[in-house]
């Protein structure tokens, strides 16, 4: 008998691109492919490039080489995603091989692309497409899902942006927000809970400007309380990327009333001082900003917070950057993400006077993190003691890696609990010590 045709994803890049490759397998599948973990047994090739810095593009270009180094006749090599849709003739250009391109928002064509490839009709690859009448499948119904999960899963809710982050090249490929529906949000939910997923993590370039696109206010809020309504086998529902400046007071009364609702909240802050968000045009009232975690911390007394920045921004003077290590000392996030700035060209950035040297960048990245590691210490510290569900993830060697509430996945830390524990499952563990950004813990008894 013929064997069915073979894919092979490679997904880099963010939770949202993992979402859109999950949609792409899904259709692969419907349509009588079989997944396989080796590249070679493939007949579809699809890597999901990333393309938010160069370094993320330069990733995606070599394992696009990687990969067109073994493919043979019969296979075919799909660049999709971000850096397909912003340089996609860089792509081409470097790695001849690549039969086409598949752009964000593009990902319901992976079927009538891949038939008409392996069929032998001649294809242009796709060139970067404006979104403007993205497929209606996007518009109208929920995105495809695989029928089984890891007990946890990444529910997008809307593509694009509309923010005008100075660094950021995202809305220049990915384009203007775009809001998926209630409904066919709350059905991919119900699929995803149905299929085994035991914590939902809520994603989105701007999860808080959620509906804004049809002129809603505090859409975010009862979307999250109308998904936990909706879904009773569900566990945890996690929020990621909210903007500081839209973290309503609905959101957070929904955020402590909603017992899924977890207490762990990402606000990407980019910086702690006025001037330099200002040149980042990013919010900079930090009176503002202050006055929304005491809010989240009053409501909810045992939250986890986390928070990006970037260090090294154009014109940032050692006071500026003296006055992040204030802000990132007095909020005391228990996680927190640092960058260097990468001048991304066609951003407003990349053409700012004062770049800063790559060397003190350096430097100022190491301050950061070794500020934030004492944080970090002290945040876990504060846990020993107490009785918290986890939900494990994987082995590593004789013990079992899980999180609780104040672990996202890919970005946090652990609790590192002895034996190979059987895994997805929700066990309550008692926290009896503490690493910098790792927790120790032991299964509770009965």
């Amino acid at each position: 008998m013929k064997k069915a045709p073979a894919y092979y994803i490679l997904t880099l890049g963010c939770p949202k691109n993992q979402v859109d490759s999950e949609a792409m397998a899904t259709l692969l599948m419907q349509k009588g492919y079989r997944a396989v973990t080796d590249a070679r047994q493939a007949d579809v090739l699809v890597v999901n490039t990333c393309g938010f810095l160069q370094a993320a593009q330069q990733e995606s270009v070599a394992v696009l080489q990687e990969l067109a180094s073994h493919k043979k006749k019969r296979q075919i090599l799909v660049a999709a995603g971000c850096m397909a849709e912003r340089d996609g003739q860089k792509i081409l250009a470097a790695v001849p091989q690549v039969d086409a391109l598949l752009g964000t928002l593009r990902w319901p064509e992976i079927i009538p692309l891949t038939e008409t490839l392996r069929h032998g009709k001649k294809q242009r690859p796709l060139q970067k497409m404006k979104l403007l009448g993205e497929p209606e499948q996007l518009r109208h119904a929920p995105t495809p899902r695989p029928p089984q999960l890891f007990a946890s899963a990444y529910l997008k809710i809307s593509d694009g942006c509309n923010a005008s982050c100075a660094f950021c090249t995202i809305p220049s490929f990915k384009g203007k927000l775009r809001s998926h529906t209630f409904e066919n949000i709350l059905v991919e939910a119900e699929h995803l809970v149905k299929a085994g997923a035991r914590e939902l993590v809520v994603v989105a370039q701007d999860t808080t400007d959620y509906g804004r696109d049809r002129g809603e206010t505090n859409s975010l809020a009862r979307l999250l309380n109308a998904v936990a309504r909706r879904t009773p086998g569900l566990a945890w529902l996690r929020l990621m990327y909210a903007y500081p400046g839209r973290i309503t007071d609905e959101l957070i009364q929904v955020m402590a009333e909603t017992p899924q609702l977890l207490h762990y909240l990402d606000i990407p802050l980019q910086h702690g001082h006025p001037a330099t968000l200002r040149r980042m045009k990013r919010p900079s009232n930090i009176q503002k900003v202050l006055q929304t975690i005491a809010k989240l911390r009053a409501a909810m007394p045992d939250i986890a917070l986390r928070s990006t920045f970037i260090v090294g921004y154009p014109g940032e003077t050692e006071t500026e950057f003296q006055s992040l290590l204030d802000f990132i000392a007095e909020i005391n996030f228990d996680k927190v993400g640092v960058f260097k700035f990468s001048p991304e060209p066609g951003t407003p950035a990349a053409a700012l006077p004062h770049q800063i040297p790559p060397e003190l960048q350096e430097e100022r990245w190491h301050q950061v993190m070794a500020l934030q590691q004492s944080i970090s210490l002290a945040r876990n510290q504060a846990q020993i003691g107490r009785k918290l569900m986890a939900l494990t993830e994987s082995h590593q060697q004789n013990s079992t890696l899980a999180r609780t509430y104040r672990d996202a996945p890919e970005v946090d830390g652990y609790v590192i609990l002895p034996g190979r524990l059987p895994l997805g499952q929700m066990l309550e563990v008692n926290i009896v010590d503490a690493l910098d950004y790792d927790l120790v813990g032991q299964v509770a008894g009965p």
